[in-house]
C-alpha cells in the first residue's frame, strides 16, 4: 500500500492517522518561573504540527514533568505515558 503524501512534505495519511505527540519539560522549577521562552517554544510544536497536517484535536500535550530532573523516570508521569503510547 502507497502511502499518499502531501505537497512539499515527507507526511504521508499514515502519519496523520496517527497522534502527534509534543512533550515538554524543564529541569527545575526555577527554569520554569525564570525562563519562560524555553518553555513556550515547545508549545509551538502544536502550531507546528497543524500547519503539518495534524488536526489540533490529535495533537497531545504533555506537559506533567515541568519542574521535575530528567534523572529518573521514576516520578515523571508525563514520560510514562509517552513510553506506553509510543510504545
Amino acid at each position: 500500500m502507497r502511502a499518499e503524501t502531501f505537497p512539499g512534505s515527507k507526511i504521508t495519511t499514515i502519519h496523520l492517522a496517527k497522534l502527534a505527540y509534543v512533550s515538554i519539560r524543564q529541569s527545575s522549577l526555577g527554569q520554569v518561573l525564570h525562563h519562560r521562552e524555553s518553555t513556550d517554544m515547545p508549545y509551538q510544536l502544536v502550531e507546528r504540527a497543524t500547519q503539518l497536517g495534524w488536526p489540533s484535536d490529535r495533537v497531545q500535550v504533555i506537559d506533567e514533568d515541568l519542574g521535575k530532573s530528567g534523572a529518573s523516570a521514576e516520578h515523571r508521569s508525563g514520560f510514562q505515558y509517552l513510553m506506553t503510547a509510543i510504545g
